[in-house]
C-alpha cells in the first residue's frame, strides 16, 4: 500500500544545510501496523510529514526518493490531487493534543473543517461514538473543557471520519500519563482492526510500540538500522542501537513481546 523508496530530506537552519532523512526505504501493506522508532532528532516524525508533503518549504526539502501510495507517486502528484489523498486515503494523529486543537473553535466545527472537504464516510456523532465520548457534549465543547486524554480521542476520532486507508500516528500518547497512553492506544488499534486500516505508529518508546505493532522498525541519524518482528528484535537485536533502546526499557511498566 505505502512504499517510501531512497527518501532523503533536508532541514535548512542558520544558513546551513541538515540532513534529517537519509536514504530511507520502507513499507506497509494493507491493514499493516509498522512501528518507527527512534530518539527525539533521529527523523522519524519527518518521515511522517514527508509522505503527506508537509514540510514548509522554507524549512526543508524532499531531496530525492519516491513515496508511493497504491503505486501513485506522492511526491509527484500535483496539489489538487495530492489534497484528495490527504484525509480521506491518509490521515495523520499529530502528538501533542494541547496544541493540535484551535483552542477558539468547538469541536463540532473543527472536526467538520478539514474531512468535510473530501467526504465524510463517518458522521461526526458516530465517530465520537468509536472513541467512547458523548456526542451531544462534545461537539459543543471547546478545548479547554476537555481532558488530553480526551482531546486526543478527539484527534483520532477526526482522523477516523472518512475511513482512511493509512493512519500515521505521530507521537499520539506522549503527552499524556501512562495510564491513559495505555487506554489511547487500545482504542486506536482497536478501531485500526475494526476499519482494516494501515498503521505507522511513531514513538520513541519501543516498548509501547512492541506491544501494538505487528513490525518495528529502529531508526537513528536519519537511516533505518534494523527492523523485523518484535519478538525477533527483542531476542536477537542486531544493531548495538536497538540494543540499547531494550535496555533502557522501564520494565515495571512495559513487558517484553
Amino acid at each position: 500500500m505505502l512504499t517510501i523508496d531512497h527518501l532523503t530530506v533536508e532541514y535548512y537552519r542558520r544558513g546551513k544545510v541538515i540532513p534529517a532523512v537519509r536514504a530511507l526505504s520502507l513499507s506497509i501493506a494493507p491493514g499493516e501496523t509498522l512501528g518507527l522508532v527512534g530518539e527525539s532528532g533521529s527523523g522519524k516524525s519527518t518521515v511522517a510529514l514527508a509522505v503527506l508533503r508537509l514540510i514548509p518549504p522554507q524549512d526543508g526539502t524532499i531531496r530525492e526518493g519516491r513515496i508511493l501510495f497504491q503505486d501513485q507517486d506522492l511526491l509527484r502528484m500535483d496539489e489538487e490531487a495530492l489534497r484528495r489523498v490527504r484525509g480521506k486515503n491518509i490521515s495523520m494523529i499529530f502528538q501533542d493534543p494541547f496544541t493540535a486543537l484551535n483552542p477558539v473553535m468547538t469541536i463540532g466545527e473543527q472536526m467538520a473543517e478539514g474531512p468535510a472537504a473530501h467526504g465524510m464516510v463517518v458522521s461526526l456523532e458516530e465517530a465520537l461514538t468509536h472513541v467512547q465520548l458523548d456526542p451531544g457534549r462534545v461537539l459543543k465543547a471547546y478545548p479547554h473543557q476537555l481532558s488530553g486524554g480526551q482531546r486526543q480521542r478527539v484527534l483520532i476520532a477526526s482522523a477516523i471520519l472518512t475511513r482512511p486507508q493509512l493512519l500515521l500516528a505521530d507521537e499520539p500518547t506522549t503527552a499524556l500519563d501512562v495510564l491513559v497512553q495505555k487506554d489511547i492506544l487500545e482504542l486506536l488499534f482497536s478501531l485500526q482492526k475494526e476499519l482494516g486500516m494501515g498503521v505507522l505508529l511513531i514513538s520513541h518508546n519501543l516498548g509501547l510500540v512492541a506491544r501494538y505493532t505487528q513490525r518495528i522498525a529502529v531508526m537513528k541519524d536519519g537511516e533505518i538500522v534494523e527492523q523485523g518482528a518484535p519478538k525477533e528484535l527483542f531476542s536477537h537485536p542486531r544493531h548495538a542501537y536497538t540494543q540499547e533502546l531494550i535496555g533502557a526499557l522501564p520494565k515495571l511498566l512495559y513487558s517484553r513481546p
